[in-house]
């Protein structure tokens, strides 16, 4: 399949495109997706709900860009977390912690992406729209193989018990995301807590 490559567009000083994404996520981590109104974001942006379409077509369209920019965050992370590190084990660590070292801004775009998941699975009849699944359908493709790849390296190298590096990937990632499902930044599990608790199920779940 061919993946359609997404190009952002030029923000000048007048674009609303970063106060609609902001208003966005804001509402949508909140109340969820389906219960928040188009016209309650352009309301709180201070435009019309016509004018929204000159930077999205729909909240689909909105909600299918918020999740690929989380997912190209977080591939960004991983790979910053882990270039560089010979030790596979440290690289894996590493890789955890920089998954929990968020603001808490950051955190209702997380909650985003794992609650709407299901709309990757089905095509869009919207250009637009389909342009942004398939862009984030390659970037979940390409976080899966990524950790794939490190996790089968520390096999190769001793470092890790031999398991199916891929299953064992799905699994400690599927572990990773489940969190923004629940955590609340002001709750009372901290980040640090939950980094703490993950990594040390990561480092057990790959020990020889």
């Amino acid at each position: 399949m061919k993946t359609a490559k997404i190009t952002e567009p030029d923000e000048g000083p007048r674009s609303k495109r970063k106060a609609i994404l902001a208003a966005a996520i804001k509402n949508f981590g909140k109340n969820g997706y389906d219960a928040t109104k188009w016209s309650v974001v352009a309301d709180q942006v201070g435009i019309g709900q016509t004018a929204l379409y000159h930077y999205f077509e729909s909240k689909a369209h909105c909600l299918l860009t918020i999740m690929r920019l989380e997912l190209q965050r977080s591939l960004e992370m991983f790979v910053k977390a882990t270039d560089g590190r010979p030790d596979p084990m440290e690289a894996l660590r590493e890789a955890v912690r920089s998954a929990y070292t968020v603001s808490e801004r950051d955190v209702p775009q997380m909650r985003i992406l794992q609650n709407n998941l299901a709309i990757l699975a089905v095509p869009r009849s919207s250009k637009k729209e389909e342009a942004e699944r398939l862009a984030a359908r390659e970037l979940v493709h390409r976080i899966e193989d990524a950790w794939t790849e490190l996790l089968q390296r520390g096999m190769d190298e001793g470092a890790f018990a031999h398991r199916d590096a891929h299953t064992l990937a799905l699994n400690m990632l599927g572990m990773i995301v489940s969190v923004w499902r629940w955590y609340r930044p002001r709750g009372s599990v901290t980040l640090a807590n939950v980094s703490e608790l993950t990594e040390d199920c990561c480092v057990r779940m790959v020990a020889p």
